[in-house]
């Protein structure tokens, strides 16, 4: 059975959670339920803190696991455990950030005093970098410690940055770290089970990329409509009662369909209809 371990609770378990049971799986209705099994689909889950999902994984005790790209490197685990899959969750950038007016550059934190929750990520940063600051190590409010004066600056997570806008802070200098949430597994290990996943969550991630959509055109401006529709691979073309007439189907980006709509409106094509996919194998 494919043992997988899922963040426990905040806003990525309920991501996590959401995908897994748009890929068929069954989920947990008690968030005080720490282990569920999915028999019919030889898994179980373990929702877990995420941050020690990378240690149960690296360890070889969980098979696969879901947590943020950041996470997983500040785990200390990297070198057991590896990215497998990108799940386009929990979008957001670590990056250095300090009250507005006071750093342009990171060199500027030479000497300098950094709170953070990641220190081991900063710290990997700060040697490459060749940056020599002392790490504060701090469990959470980052943003109150440079106003508390235990640091000049900090470096956290940050997704839209209204968190620090409103703390006085700007960010600086490159991000450290562009973060998502990521499917992990152990370094040469390939569990039983593992692939299937794999499909499903692409199915999942293309279903929500993508919806289908439906044209009538005269035959004369197949060739004209379909360039703009290509579909993944090709287009489904069919005759319509009326021969003067082809009704076709094709899998546009979601993003791009009201101006495809209008191409295709302005080139002579009517009836056109957008349709959700809900679940796909490419």
């Amino acid at each position: 059975m494919l043992r997988i371990a899922v963040p426990n609770k905040g806003a990525l378990s309920e991501a996590a959670q959401k995908m897994l049971t748009e890929s068929g799986y069954r989920q947990r209705r008690d968030n005080r339920e720490l282990v569920m099994e999915d028999p019919e689909n030889g898994v179980e889950f373990f929702y877990l803190r995420p941050r020690d999902i990378a240690v149960y994984v690296g360890k070889g005790i969980l098979d696969i696991g879901i947590t943020g790209r950041d996470l997983l490197m500040d785990s200390g685990a990297s070198q057991d455990a590896e990215e497998i899959m990108q799940l386009g969750l929990g979008v957001s950038t670590f990056r250095f950030a300090a009250p507005v007016g006071t750093f342009t550059d990171v060199n500027q934190l030479q000497g300098k005093r950094i709170a953070t929750s990641y220190d081991n990520l900063l710290r990997g940063y700060l040697e490459k970098t060749g940056v020599n600051a002392s790490i504060v190590r701090l469990d959470g409010a980052i943003e109150s410690s440079v106003r508390l004066g235990v640091a000049d600056a900090i470096a956290d997570v940050v997704e839209t940055g209204s968190t620090l806008r409103a703390a006085g802070m700007e960010t600086f200098g490159d991000p450290i770290l562009r973060s998502e949430a990521v499917l992990i597994g152990r370094k040469n290990h390939q569990p039983a089970g593992l692939e299937v996943l794999k499909r499903r969550l692409q199915g999942v991630l293309v279903a929500r990329r993508y919806v289908m959509l439906d044209y009538d055109v005269p035959t004369e401006l197949v060739e004209k409509a379909t360039a703009l529709t290509p579909g993944l691979e090709s287009p489904t073309i069919s005759p319509l009662h009326d021969a003067k007439w082809m009704a076709v189907r094709a899998m546009v980006r979601q993003q791009e369909t009201n101006r495809i709509m209008d191409d295709l409106y302005d080139i002579g094509a009517r009836a056109i209809l957008v349709s959700q996919i809900h679940a796909c194998r490419i």
